[in-house]
């Protein structure tokens, strides 16, 4: 059975750094994308980061750049989203995706950890 379960989540004052934590399990990351995605109320879904697990290539939206690295621990098989300098706009439920492929035909998603950023 495939889970993917998020853990870090929490209240931070901006500027501060959370690590989100994504442990998969029922699956192994080769030939997977795996994906962080973010929803605050009211807003659509969106793609935070992206990692391909074949080749370890990244993406990230733009408004993260350059302070979320997304990784992966192979030896835990765990998806890490370091988040550095947060801001309020960063608040949202923080989903993990697994994407079989990338292709958007298998997908998996974890329940969601809350992410508040506020002082």
């Amino acid at each position: 059975q495939v889970q993917l379960v998020e853990s870090g989540g929490g209240l931070v004052q901006p500027g501060g750094s959370l690590r989100l934590s994504c442990i998969a399990s029922g699956f192994f990351f080769s030939r997977y994308a795996m994906n962080w995605y973010r929803q605050a109320p009211g807003k659509e879904r969106e793609l935070v980061a992206h990692i391909f697990s074949t080749d370890g290539s990244t993406n990230y939206a733009d408004s993260v750049k350059g302070r979320f690295t997304i990784s992966i621990d192979y030896v835990k098989n765990t998806v890490n989203l370091q988040m550095n300098s947060l801001k309020p706009e960063d608040t949202a439920v923080y989903y993990c995706n697994a994407d079989y492929l990338g292709t958007g035909n298998l997908v998996y998603w974890g329940q969601g950890t809350q992410v508040t950023v506020s002082s």
